[in-house]
């Protein structure tokens, strides 16, 4: 079961997170991978444990070190990554690791970890969809919602690209999916 690596990508509104984070409190085996960006915390979100919150000279140094399995500037002043230090952290507690990363981040891991990996794209049926979600969060502006919804339609073109399209439309059925999807991955493994 360790050193396996289950990668979920979405445009933001998706339903990623909220897969990600039931699969945790349900499943033992599962670690997360805390991803570490540049952008300022939300609502109750805290350091070391939503996300490693580092100012963009710090991340920037670290990208120099080579820290990070990937990163990307998301938006621009806006960085993303992945950091070496959370899948050895993991793996060291023979996790399966779960990560929550955009479109281009979850491809990267995939390239890098082959077939350690397995990449699931999180879709909704349309973009009327994720406008509604993005606006019901209440933690965005019109203008970042609008910002969100035009890349999202960019990232729904790499949808192709990931092992696995999963979509989004009855949250409880998308997890029973999520799970199955999971378990056939590590029993892949002991074959």
């Amino acid at each position: 079961m360790s050193g396996r690596l289950v990668i979920f990508s979405a445009p933001s509104g998706s339903g990623k997170t909220t897969i990600v984070r039931t699969l945790l409190k349900t499943d033992p085996r599962f670690g997360f991978s805390i991803s570490a960006c540049t952008r300022s915390p939300r609502g109750n979100e805290i350091h070391g444990k939503d996300y490693y919150f580092l100012s963009v000279a710090e991340f920037e140094a670290r990208v120099a070190k080579g820290d990070f399995v990937e990163w990307e500037e998301v938006y621009p002043g806006y960085y993303y990554g992945t950091l070496k230090s959370e899948i050895e952290r993991l793996w060291s507690e023979d996790k399966v690791i779960l990560f929550d990363v955009d479109v281009k981040g979850g491809l990267s891991i995939k390239k890098e970890f082959g077939p350690k990996a397995l990449a699931v794209f999180v879709k909704v049926t349309d973009i009327e969809v994720l406008k509604s979600r993005l606006s019901k969060r209440e933690t965005d502006s019109e203008e970042s919602i609008a910002k969100r919804l035009a890349k999202a339609t960019y990232e729904m073109s790499f949808a192709d690209q990931f092992d696995v399209i999963l979509i989004n439309e009855v949250l409880e059925l998308t997890l029973v999916e999520a799970k199955l999807i999971i378990d056939r991955f590590i029993e892949s493994e002991t074959k």
